[in-house]
């Protein structure tokens, strides 16, 4: 695989920010709809995503530079569900390859805004481990509420084996998908190195 930086995702192109900002804005209305319907475990994801949407912006200072829209997109399809009122896009596995996008937004960031440095390979490994990961401390997190405030829980072993199952299959296909888009961007970062070749070699 063409290895590329990491924070080489951060985009500054008008079309990706246009319609990143879009998918921001959509978020942003499915935050309000979790809202109304008193599901605070999905404002707090809506405000995560925005959080992590407007860092790069922020940090930049610059309305341009964002997270591809892709990415961003596959992040905030349960926030779509919540705001166009389609049950589909806030299953359990789109659940969790929301959360393997998040995961690979969290990558980026890192690799962007601090001292960490990952290889893409690393990363992809990083989004499906975490994405497993998030699935055993989300049934542990609804174990203890469900002790301690009597919140309703599974108590059929097989619904809690599935929910890991939807997990670990939304983990390796984000990481398939991911690895897809990192070839794509090497292939164009190579095209655009030869092109510049090129043309200094006929300014030459």
């Amino acid at each position: 695989m063409s290895q590329i930086g990491l924070d080489r995702l951060l985009a500054d192109g008008r079309e990706n920010a246009i319609v990143s900002w879009l998918v921001v804005g959509a978020i942003g209305v499915g935050g309000g709809g979790a809202l109304a319907a008193g599901r605070p475990l999905w404002i707090a994801f809506a405000i995560v995503l925005l959080v992590l949407a407007v860092i790069p912006p922020v940090s930049f200072r610059s309305w341009r530079v964002m997270l591809p829209w892709e990415v961003l997109f596959l992040a905030a399809l349960p926030m779509f569900g919540l705001a166009l009122g389609g049950p589909r896009t806030t299953g359990h596995f789109t659940a969790y390859l929301s959360v393997a996008a998040v995961a690979l937004v969290l990558a980026v960031e890192l690799q962007a805004f601090t001292s960490v440095e990952m290889t893409t390979g690393f990363a992809i490994v990083f989004v499906a481990i975490t994405t497993m990961a998030a699935a055993a401390l989300w049934a542990l997190f609804r174990w203890w509420l469900a002790g301690l405030l009597g919140v309703p829980f599974p108590a059929d072993n097989d619904v809690v084996m599935w929910e890991f199952v939807y997990s670990t299959g939304a983990g390796l296909g984000a990481g398939a998908i991911f690895e897809v888009y990192f070839r794509r961007l090497g292939r164009i970062d190579g095209r655009s190195a030869d092109e510049s070749r090129l043309a200094g070699d006929r300014r030459e």
